[in-house]
């Protein structure tokens, strides 16, 4: 079943109507007709199973027919802040983090990172990399869209996660499994979580050391040294396996 995204003013007592490019795609990409049924949450952890009543100039009419109490949310809400990546990388992290359950990204400038965007390509990317958030979460059929937000500094990341239960910095030069296993069973139990991951050169260590003043808790994901693309998912597959209890 197709599903889509509203905000709660578009759903009525017995009635939901979707407008802007979604008419579109409903109409003339999937071609779906009156009497298919579609999935539509309204961005508040409310799904509703409903059919196609009928289209309007631009509106797309749907008669509800049950609301579903399935919860696709994680208990916590996860927050990754990003070490902006080289290329399109940023695109692949927010897809399947958002996939993963992840509550919100936000792409963070680090030292190493060698990326730099000025505040006119920072906004492009930020609108581009929140299409992909709404196109994975209605693939994956959740219940809220994550927000990817602006761009930020380092300094600006660490006051955002302050505010959070629990920090996680995976670190390439942390060693101790047994410490990192009981910080990431913690992380499952906390209602708020933030990952710091690095970009493709790292972190320096005044970044590591800043964190850590802020409450950030060093963690080891194994012998092996991972690509920023992957580092931050695997810590997120963790969480979400411990999670869904």
């Amino acid at each position: 079943m197709h599903h889509f995204f509203v905000t709660p003013c578009q759903v009525e007592e017995t009635e939901i109507f979707i407008e802007g490019s979604d008419v579109n795609h409903i109409r003339n990409v999937l071609r779906i007709r009156e009497g298919e049924q579609i999935s539509v949450s309204d961005g508040h952890n409310n799904t509703y199973r409903c059919r196609l009543d009928r289209y309007e100039e631009d509106k797309a009419i749907l008669a509800i027919e049950d609301r579903l109490e399935t919860d696709r949310e994680l208990p916590a809400r996860i927050y990754l802040f990003q070490g902006l990546p080289k290329q399109e990388k940023m695109e692949w992290i927010v897809q399947k983090a958002v996939e993963l359950g992840v509550f919100a990204v936000i792409p963070v400038e680090m030292k190493r990172s060698v990326v730099k965007l000025d505040e006119k390509k920072a906004e492009k990317k930020q609108k581009r990399w929140q299409q992909i958030a709404e196109s994975a979460a209605k693939q994956s059929g959740r219940g809220y869209i994550p927000q990817i937000g602006k761009v930020r500094t380092f300094s600006e990341a660490v006051r955002q996660a302050e505010e959070l239960d629990m920090i996680l910095l995976p670190y390439e030069l942390e060693r101790g499994m047994e410490e990192s296993r009981n910080r990431m069973a913690l992380a499952a139990k906390a209602g708020s979580v933030g990952i710091f991951i690095g970009p493709e050169g790292g972190f320096e260590q005044a970044e590591v050391e800043e964190a850590e003043k802020a409450g950030a808790k060093r963690i080891s994901l194994g012998k092996r040294i991972l690509r920023t693309e992957t580092a931050g998912l695997a810590v997120l597959s963790v969480l979400m396996f411990a999670m869904e209890e």
